[in-house]
């Protein structure tokens, strides 16, 4: 289950991850894993490798989301993880918690229906526990023609002005979680 913003010549941009197995996230990458923050939030980060990025590329940008959060959270999606000002392309499995060289925005786990987990407990990724039932995930990947103005503890909506007319091309990958 794959979308992408095309860019006119060139070759496409993809994105893969070998924790998504036949369209499903392994069980490691969200709350069936074995990996979770003091405050028991998943955090063990998928591995993500992108090619075909156009040359004129300087960093990335990630936003993984939940769309079907929609009926839990009574309205919003749930953002698992942001990150921006990554200048190589592919960053390994758990590089959340490990990496120095990129900065990331603020999780959904520091909302209200999050228990209010600090902001920055919450500037990392923020793994999968869907409530009720499976839910298909979002890794939306920019490929962007500057390096972002942006501190660790973004907000989703910084890193969408901060993007604005910096987009060369975008691609989405999809997974589903199982509960």
């Amino acid at each position: 289950m794959i979308t992408k913003e095309k860019r006119l010549g060139g070759a496409d941009m993809i994105v893969t991850s070998t924790g998504i197995v036949n369209g499903v996230i392994e069980e490691k990458y969200g709350a069936n894993g074995t990996q979770f923050n003091e405050n028991g939030m998943p955090s063990y980060s998928l591995p993500l490798k992108i090619e075909g990025a156009p040359d004129e590329t300087v960093s990335f940008a990630i936003v993984l989301e939940d769309k079907d959060a929609y009926p839990v959270t009574m309205g919003f999606s749930w953002v698992h993880w942001l990150a921006a000002n990554i200048t190589r392309n592919e960053l390994k499995e758990n590089e959340s918690v490990t990496a120095t060289d990129f900065v990331q925005g603020c999780n959904s786990w520091a909302s209200v229906q999050g228990n209010s987990q600090s902001r920055e407990l919450s500037s990392f990724y923020g793994g999968m526990a869907p409530p009720d039932k499976a839910h298909t995930y979002e890794v939306h990947v920019y490929a962007l023609d500057t390096k972002l103005d942006l501190e660790n503890g973004f907000f989703m909506n910084e890193l969408y002005h901060a993007m604005e007319g910096h987009v060369l091309e975008s691609f989405t990958l999809k997974g589903v979680y199982e509960k």
